[in-house]
């Protein structure tokens, strides 16, 4: 089972960097990164239920926080 969730969180990471790249390509910035730090927060989602461990939880909560504030800072720059 861990090897079927690790898998399927790589490609969730792989597939919100083609959008972050896709995104910022076209100069759209703000929903780039947005739409790429959602699937990440996927993936680290996806791996903390295959995983429970404190890293994971902390990785995630990483994650989390970078996802609130990405929006606001990129607004305002």
């Amino acid at each position: 089972m861990g090897d079927v969730v690790d898998a399927a969180a790589g490609a969730i990471l792989a597939a919100g960097l083609v959008v972050v790249l896709a995104g910022l390509s076209r100069g759209w910035v703000r929903p780039a990164l947005t739409a790429g730090l959602d699937l990440w927060l996927a993936a680290g989602l996806l791996r903390l239920s295959a995983d429970a461990s404190w890293m994971a939880l902390a990785s995630v909560a990483a994650l989390v926080l970078v996802r609130s504030l990405v929006p606001t800072v990129v607004t305002k720059a």
